[in-house]
C-alpha cells in the first residue's frame, strides 16, 4: 500500500516537533497500564506482542523489559528509525501501515494512545481491524486504547498556549463533522508551521457496530489505565479487548 505523505498523521508524525511538543507524555502511567493490561490478558511468558502505531516506541520498550518478544509498527520512517535505536534479540520495529496485515501471527495487539480512526476513508478503519484480527494467533487478544469522546468533548479546552523546548505551541480545539480537530500554529528559526490533528469521535457504539462487521468479538471495555469501569460520561479513556 502506498504511503500517504499528503496525510496529515504521516506528515506531523514525521517531524521532530511533534515529538517535542509532547515530550512530557506520562511514562509511569503508561508502564502502569502495560503492568495491568498483560496481567489482565494473563499473557505466557514468551508472548509475541504487535504494538501497532508504537511511535518512538515508548510502551513497546516496556513490554521488552517485561519479557516480552515485541514488535513494533508505525507508518512514520522518523518515529521508526528512533525506536530502533532500542532494538534487540527480541524488539523489533518496522515501518508498517496499520491496515495491512501481518504475515507472522501474535498472542496480543496493542493499539494505544488513540492511534486509531486518523483516515479520511471510514472504511480504512474497518480494514485496520480486519487485519488486527487477521494478524492474531489463535488465542491472541488485541487491545484498542481509545479515548472517551464523550468526555474529550465535554472537557474540551478550546485555545492554549504550550511553551515547550522555547517553542510556543498554539493550540485550538473545536468538533466538526463527526471529527475532534487539534490546530497547531508555532513559529521556530523564523519559519511559520502550522499543523493539524484530525480524529475521528467514534463512541463505543461506533466501534461496537465495526466491530461486528468484521468479526470480531468484544470481550471488555475498561474507562481508565487501572482497569476501572468504562462509564460513558466520566471515563477518560475507552478503553476495548477483543478478539
Amino acid at each position: 500500500m502506498q504511503k500517504e505523505k499528503n496525510t496529515w498523521f504521516a506528515s506531523w508524525f514525521d517531524t521532530p516537533y511533534y515529538h517535542i511538543l509532547y515530550k512530557d507524555r506520562d511514562y509511569e502511567e503508561a508502564q502502569v497500564f502495560m503492568d495491568n493490561i498483560t496481567n489482565y490478558l494473563n499473557l505466557p511468558e514468551d508472548a509475541k506482542i504487535l504494538d501497532l502505531a508504537c511511535g518512538k516506541g515508548r510502551h513497546s520498550v516496556y513490554l521488552n523489559q517485561l519479557g516480552y518478544d515485541v514488535t513494533g509498527a508505525d507508518l512514520s520512517e522518523n518515529s521508526i528509525a528512533e525506536a530502533s535505536k532500542s532494538s534487540n534479540a527480541k524488539l523489533h520495529f518496522k515501518v508498517h501501515d496499520m491496515r495491512v496485515s501481518f504475515d507472522e501471527k501474535f498472542d496480543a495487539i496493542f493499539n494505544l494512545f488513540t492511534s486509531f480512526g486518523y483516515f479520511e476513508n471510514d472504511e480504512d478503519n474497518l480494514t485496520t481491524l480486519k487485519a488486527i484480527k487477521e494478524s492474531l494467533s489463535e488465542y491472541g487478544f488485541a487491545v484498542i486504547d481509545f479515548m472517551n469522546v464523550h468526555h474529550v468533548i465535554q472537557n474540551l479546552v478550546p485555545e492554549e498556549t504550550k511553551t515547550v523546548e522555547g517553542i510556543d505551541f498554539k493550540i485550538k480545539r473545536y468538533v466538526r463533522d463527526g471529527h475532534i480537530f487539534k490546530e497547531i500554529d508555532f513559529e521556530d528559526k523564523g519559519e511559520k508551521f502550522h499543523f493539524v490533528e484530525k480524529v475521528q469521535a467514534l463512541t463505543l457504539e461506533d466501534f461496537e457496530e465495526m466491530m461486528e462487521e468484521a468479526g470480531i468479538f468484544l470481550l471488555d471495555t475498561f474507562g481508565d489505565y487501572k482497569l476501572k469501569k468504562f462509564y460513558k460520561h466520566e471515563s477518560e479513556r475507552l478503553i476495548m479487548v477483543f478478539k
